[in-house]
């Protein structure tokens, strides 16, 4: 057996990615049609939209690295994403629904905030300087979607779900 290297931890990393964000935009269509405030509608698709980016540009990573755009079953965001479907069904029609899905939103992007900046640290390591200028970019984003998203269940959002009607 072969001894596997960071190259081979990075490219892993690079497919785990990529498939969790490619489950992530199917996961955004319905938390915005699932959500009550059109404030987190627009925040979702806001980042739905930045994610589809996000795809192109892990494309851009793979062809950096001389690979195909192939992902790599992640159970981490599938389960994350499990737990947002859940409160969907669960919350459906409830005041508190729009805080389940908000927090379900933010440990999506906590996900990707640690990947990101792990992948990040790796591709500056591996002296791949142009690919972690592309991942830094879609950290960046994360951070600033996460950020997004506190204001918004910190002065809205959680004040909602506090309600009895919904």
């Amino acid at each position: 057996m072969a001894t596997k290297t960071l190259e081979d931890l990075f490219t892993d990393g690079v497919k785990d990615i990529y498939y969790a964000e490619r489950k992530i935009i199917a996961a955004l269509k319905k938390m915005i049609r699932g959500a009550q405030s059109e404030d987190l509608k627009a925040a979702f698709d806001t980042h739905l939209q930045e994610t589809e980016g996000q795809v192109e540009r892990l494309v851009q990573v793979f062809e950096l690295l001389g690979k195909p755009a192939r992902g790599k079953t992640c159970p981490a965001i599938d389960g994350i994403i499990e737990e947002g479907q859940e409160i969907l069904e669960e919350f459906k029609g409830s005041s508190a629904i729009d805080a389940g899905l908000l927090a379900a939103a933010q440990a999506v992007e906590h996900y990707e905030i640690a990947r990101y900046g792990t992948l990040k640290s790796w591709a500056l390591q591996l002296g791949k300087n142009d690919v972690a200028k592309l991942l830094d970019q879609t950290l960046q984003e994360e951070t600033k979607t996460d950020e997004t998203l506190t204001q918004l269940a910190e002065t809205k959002v959680n004040v909602k779900g506090q309600s009895k009607a919904a």
